[in-house]
């Protein structure tokens, strides 16, 4: 690739950066948004977290047609559709806060599930289509790495976004998080138009049929894989259920949380701002440090977390360092706030996340061959579980207590454990992967 067609890809290498960042921006929206759900609507922990499930469910759906739509169609007609797509959902979203209050629920939950099938076309595009631009290797993985820190960043925000605009929790309504979603159908639309006037390499377009051969083998042929399919359906799970109740316990005055919305929002960015420090940390040592023994690692000591989170009584509290504004000037600083002890150890189970999903990748896939492609599709299918078991452990808040429905972040952790130690061992070297 040469230095002017490098210049020429400058423009769609911001675009898919940005991009990067409006996955995890309209992903992440959905379970601070829980907390505005429940007290407009007055409904439980469980239906808040609809929003978040039909986000998510979106991805069983379209996991493997999206990967299908970007060898048919190409990086940029399948990302101008994901974008137009996301745009769609985030505006049904916005109209959910103009519609009447007896309609305005089942408005927001449809924009959150036509986004979910943005979000996972977008997970399907934005990797390869960077590594592309870049012009692969080195290069490429570096425009990667930056997007993920985009990413991180993004989650970061989100929260803290949404705790600041809503402020008193009682009074949340879906209008406050407006400003939220001008700025994400703002960028998808710039996104759009960038892209429909730039040319983009499409070197894994299908040009003709290809006469198809039998092979009694598949990515499911292999045991570690299937195992790690799973793994991977309980980590986003995990991953998201872990921070959204939280916010939820936190903002809860009944709960022994009683955090006003702002603070609830700030702590729980610090748990994504974790995960961006444990990415760099998890890159940095990437190289000297195997991907079992990176998630073996991070599964036992997420285990212990947990377990100190469910323990401990809400009523004792800690003072921990959260990013905060000032009450007079509303200014953005950093300093120390009263929290419950458990808040804490949940908030540094991000550092253990942070690593996770690509140490799964890498075992599951490791000595797949030809399937590797394939295998791809059947894990945006399993992301689904980002909805499924946060959904099911608000389910239990409700009908027991925040730190028990920590028993479903607990059991999914100890399977991460198992996997890593045992589950991912390839026992089906016999299949030809060439």
């Amino acid at each position: 690739m040469s230095s002017t067609e490098k210049k020429n890809y400058l423009l769609p290498i911001i675009m898919m950066i940005f991009l990067f960042a409006m996955i995890s921006f309209v992903t992440n929206l959905a379970a601070p948004m829980g907390v505005v759900l429940k007290n407009q609507f007055g409904v439980s922990n469980a239906m808040g977290m609809l929003g978040n499930l039909g986000n998510f469910i979106a991805y069983a759906f379209m996991g493997i047609p999206a990967g299908l739509l970007l060898q048919r169609i190409g990086y940029k007609k399948t990302a101008l559709i994901a974008v137009a797509v996301g745009f769609a959902g985030v505006g049904i979203q916005y109209l959910s806060g103009h519609t009447g209050q007896d309609s305005a629920f089942a408005v927001y939950l449809l924009g959150a599930f036509v986004a979910g099938f943005s979000m996972c076309m977008l997970n399907t595009v934005v990797n390869p289509m960077l590594n592309t631009l870049g012009g692969g290797g080195k290069k490429g993985n570096q425009l990667i790495q930056i997007g993920g820190t985009f990413n991180s960043l993004s989650a970061t925000l989100v929260p803290i976004l949404v705790g600041a605009l809503v402020g008193e929790v009682a009074k949340a309504n879906i209008t406050d998080v407006f400003p939220v979603m001008y700025i994400a159908m703002g960028i998808f639309a710039l996104v759009f138009i960038v892209l429909s006037m730039v040319q983009i390499p499409e070197p894994h377009m299908v040009k003709q049929a290809v006469s198809a051969v039998s092979d009694k083998f598949s990515a499911l042929s292999f045991r570690h894989f299937k195992l790690g399919a799973v793994a991977i359906f309980v980590y986003v799970g995990i991953e998201v259920g872990i921070p959204s109740t939280l916010n939820l316990f936190l903002a809860d005055a009944t709960a022994g949380g009683g955090l006003d919305g702002t603070t609830a929002g700030f702590v729980t960015g610090t748990y994504w701002f974790l995960m961006l420090i444990g990415r760099f940390t998890g890159a940095s040592i990437g190289g000297k440090v195997s991907s079992k023994a990176m998630l073996t690692v991070a599964s036992a000591i997420g285990l212990v977390l947990v377990l100190l989170a469910i323990m401990l009584p809400t009523t004792q509290n800690i003072s921990m360092p959260v990013f905060m504004t000032d009450p007079a000037t509303g200014a953005l600083s950093f300093g120390m706030t009263q929290v419950p002890i458990n808040a804490m150890f949940l908030v540094l189970c991000g550092l253990c996340t942070s690593v996770m999903w690509g140490g799964i990748f890498n075992l599951a896939v490791e000595g797949l061959g030809k399937y590797t492609a394939k295998a791809s599709g059947i894990f945006m299918v399993m992301v689904c579980g980002g909805g499924i078991l946060p959904f099911l452990q608000n389910l239990i808040a409700d009908n027991a207590s925040y730190m028990t429905s920590y028993w479903v972040v607990f059991a999914g952790l100890a399977y991460m454990l198992y996997y890593s130690a045992i589950g991912s061992k390839n026992v089906n070297t016999d299949i030809p992967v060439e």
